[in-house]
């Protein structure tokens, strides 16, 4: 049965910061659009209240969470214990894109330790907290964090960087609006 929590305090902030990778979850407003689902790792999240969150977007081939973001907010964060006890922590909320031309951009930046890229952050207000079972979930081993993304950036410029960021991810697969590219700037 799954427990609701009135907040992310102190036990719940320790749980989440053993994890090494988390999951994201949005869906379109559309009923015939594609959900999407994305895993995260690379120390990109960080808790920045009882009811709130943020994580690093570090971009890839998909713009689907930010398109998804601007048009409707709707997102939930999922972990999955896959060592020690079973567990799986959900965090339900609104998202917002902080885009590099944000105010909050570089505060917020200044949070996490450096990573290769950073197209956004994504900030979000948590309205549901809740945990369930995870029975289902095996173990894994832990070996250590992937640098495709750090060889992959390795030597391009900024300018190189923003032409495959405007050729991938101006929309989403549903036609959405994504990326600021002007904001990459």
């Amino acid at each position: 049965m799954a427990r609701l929590f009135e907040q992310i305090d102190d036990n719940l902030a320790d749980w989440i910061g053993r994890q090494q990778m988390f999951f994201v979850a949005s869906a379109p407003l559309a009923v015939d659009g594609c959900v999407n689902c994305s895993p995260k790792g690379l120390d990109t999240l960080r808790i920045l209240g009882p009811h709130e969150v943020a994580y690093v977007d570090l971009g890839g081939s998909g713009i689907e969470t930010v398109a998804h973001l601007k048009e409707n907010g709707r997102i939930v964060v999922m972990f999955c214990a896959f060592e020690g006890g079973p567990r799986i922590l959900r965090l339900h909320g609104q998202g917002t894109v902080i885009e590099r031309d944000h105010p909050d951009f570089h505060t917020l930046l200044a949070t996490f330790p450096p990573q290769p890229v950073c197209r956004n952050i994504i900030r979000i207000k948590v309205k549901r907290i809740s945990d369930s079972c995870g029975w289902g979930v095996p173990f894994y081993d832990y070996r250590g964090q992937r640098d495709e993304i750090e060889r992959a950036v390795a030597g391009k410029t900024p300018e190189q960087l923003r032409a495959k960021a405007e050729k991938q991810n101006r929309h989403s697969i549903d036609g959405l609006d994504g990326l600021n590219i002007d904001a990459l700037k």
